[in-house]
C-alpha cells in the first residue's frame, strides 16, 4: 500500500503522524512510504532519518495521492482539494465538531479513521490515552504562565513558598487527562480538588493520594462551589466521539476570582464552559471574559512535539500496520476496536 505523511499545518502543530520506525515496520513489510519534506523537523526528526528507514521525501501533492494518509489534526479546509475519492484518512478528526470536513469527507466517498473513536472492550481510548496523558499535563504547566500578573492572572504561584498560602486547581473530570493534571498539580504542591460522577475514580484517587487531595462526587451544586474559590479550573471532561456538553455555565464563571484560569482540555470537541465561545491558538492562547482568562487551545500537546509525535506513534502503529497489510475491511473484522473508530466508510456514516 502507498502511504503519505503530510506535514501539518494547523497553528502551532509540530508533531508528524508517522516516526522512522514506523517507517522502517512498514517498509520492510513491503509497503511505500512518501513523507513530505521537513514534516518531521520540528518533532527533531531529520529527513536523512526518513530516508534511512525506507521512506520517499516527496512533496505535499504527491504525499496526498497516496491510498492511505496518516496525519496527527484533521484535514485544514485549505487541505480540502488535496483529499481523493475513496481514500483512507487516519488522524484525530473530531467530526462531531466539524460539519464541513464531515460534508467533503462523505462527498469525496473517503473512509476516515478518528483516532479518539477507537476503543477496546474495556472503554478505554487506546490512541487517545497518550495524548491526554501529555495535555493533562501541559495544561497544569500552562496555568502556571497564566496566573502571573503580566499575562492578566491573579499572580498566585500554585505552588506557594514557605509562610505563604498555595494555589488552588479544581480539576473536572477523573480521566486520563484528568489523572495527569492530578499528578503535576501534587507534584507542584497545590491544593487540587477533582470532581467526577464515578465514583469510583474517586475512590482511586483518593487511595493512591493518600488525603493529598480532595475529592468530590460531580454534580452542578458541587462545580459551582468548587469553582468559585479556584485559582485554576481544568475541565477535562470527554464523550467519545459525540460534542461536548457544557458543565461549566456562564453564571459560575460570573462568581469565580479575578484573574483565574480556566482551561477546557477537550475543546477540539466542543466547548464544555459556556463562556468559551470560541477556540485559541498558541498565537493567542487565551482570553478574558468576566475577569477570567479561558484557555481554549484545540492542539495542547502540539507544544511538546517530540514526546507527543513518540507517543503518538507508538499507539498507532499497529493499528496502521494491521490496514496497510489487510485492508481497512479485514482489519475491521479482525479488530472491533478499530471498527468503533471507523466513522466515515465509503462515503458513508457509520
Amino acid at each position: 500500500m502507498k502511504i503519505g505523511v503530510p506535514k501539518e499545518l494547523t497553528n502551532h502543530e509540530y508533531r508528524v503522524g508517522l516516526t522512522p520506525p514506523g517507517v522502517k515496520a512498514l517498509t520492510q513489510l513491503g509497503h511505500n512510504v512518501f513523507v513530505e519534506l521537513g514534516a518531521g523537523l520540528a518533532s527533531g526528526i531529520s529527513n536523512s532519518e526518513y530516508i534511512q528507514a525506507g521512506a520517499l521525501m516527496v512533496d505535499a501533492s504527491e504525499v496526498w495521492n497516496c491510498q492511505m494518509i496518516v496525519k496527527v489534526k484533521e484535514p485544514l479546509p485549505e487541505e480540502y482539494p488535496m483529499i481523493k475519492e475513496n481514500q483512507l484518512i487516519l488522524a484525530f478528526l473530531h467530526l462531531a465538531n466539524n460539519e464541513s470536513l464531515q460534508r467533503y469527507l462523505i462527498e469525496k466517498k473517503a473512509t476516515a479513521l478518528a483516532y479518539e473513536c477507537v476503543e477496546k472492550k474495556d472503554g478505554t481510548l487506546p490512541l487517545l490515552l497518550p495524548m491526554s496523558e501529555v495535555a493533562g499535563r501541559l495544561v497544569v504547566m500552562q496555568a502556571c504562565t497564566f496566573l502571573q500578573k503580566q499575562y492578566g492572572g491573579n499572580g498566585q504561584l500554585l505552588g506557594g513558598v514557605s509562610g505563604v498560602e498555595s494555589g488552588h486547581i479544581v480539576i473536572i473530570g477523573a480521566g486520563v487527562a484528568g489523572k495527569a493534571a492530578v499528578k503535576m498539580a501534587t507534584g507542584l504542591g497545590t491544593k487540587v480538588t477533582v470532581l467526577d460522577t464515578d465514583l469510583d475514580k474517586l475512590r482511586a484517587l483518593d487511595d493512591l493520594y493518600q488525603g493529598r487531595i480532595e475529592t468530590i462526587s460531580s454534580n452542578q451544586t458541587n462545580i459551582g462551589k468548587a469553582v468559585r474559590n479556584a485559582d485554576v479550573v481544568i475541565s477535562a471532561i470527554l464523550k467519545s466521539g459525540e460534542k461536548s456538553s457544557i458543565i461549566i455555565t456562564e453564571s459560575m464563571v460570573r462568581n469565580m476570582k479575578p484573574g483565574s484560569v480556566i482551561m477546557d482540555v477537550s475543546v477540539d470537541q466542543g466547548a464544555s464552559v459556556e463562556t468559551i465561545d470560541r477556540t485559541t491558538t498558541y498565537d493567542d492562547p487565551v482570553f478574558e471574559k468576566y475577569g477570567v482568562l479561558h484557555y481554549a487551545v484545540t492542539n495542547i500537546p502540539g507544544a511538546t512535539p517530540y514526546t507527543s509525535t513518540y507517543a503518538l506513534a507508538n499507539a498507532t502503529l499497529s493499528y496502521v500496520v494491521a490496514i496497510a497489510d489487510h485492508g481497512i475491511q479485514e482489519a475491521m473484522a479482525k479488530n472491533p476496536s478499530l471498527e468503533k473508530g471507523v466513522v466515515i466508510y465509503n462515503g458513508k456514516i457509520q
